[in-house]
């Protein structure tokens, strides 16, 4: 009984190194060395004349695109900086104004000067935080829109080779 183990599996094995198509069996997809062989074989087999060059060349539009997301992120950044300082600036001088226009008037007067641009000054502060915020998400959303239209060229790279075959 032995020996017809033997030579079925005699038989299966050579059955399988005579037909390439054939499925691995479970004790030669359980050792390594035979896999990497066939990993070896496989990717010797491979067509790749001009993909290198391709390849680098995916890889610097890629580099390409996450320079400019990037400069764009920093270009909002900068824009939405410089517009917090001009409302700053703004609201100073405003409060200065104020401030110089006070002296040698009614107090009550003054009072109610006050209570009106502090709260003149909260709804400006709200509104600005509104344009901030807006400016921010404007120039994230340009950048991330680089990024989305790399990513959309990377698909459909890779949709080409794979219809090729």
């Amino acid at each position: 009984m032995a020996t017809a183990k033997k030579a079925a599996a005699k038989k299966t094995t050579a059955s399988s190194a005579g037909a390439k198509q054939a499925a691995p069996s479970a004790a030669d997809m359980l050792d390594p060395m035979k896999n990497l062989k066939g990993m070896a074989e496989r990717l010797q087999n491979l067509d790749l004349t001009g993909n290198a060059g391709k390849l680098l060349d995916s890889g610097r539009k890629d580099l390409q695109a996450l320079m400019q997301a990037n400069e764009k992120s920093y270009q909002g950044l900068q824009s939405v900086v410089q517009r917090q300082t001009e409302m700053i600036k703004s609201a100073i001088a405003e409060w200065q104004t104020a401030a110089k226009a006070m002296p040698g008037k009614d107090p009550k007067e003054n009072l109610a000067k006050l209570d009106e641009l502090g709260r003149q000054s909260f709804q400006r502060a709200v509104d600005d935080i509104k344009e901030l915020a807006t400016l921010a998400a404007r120039s994230q959303a340009d950048a991330f829109d680089v990024v989305r239209q790399r990513i959309q060229a990377n698909v459909d790279e890779v949709t080409k080779l794979l219809q090729r075959k």
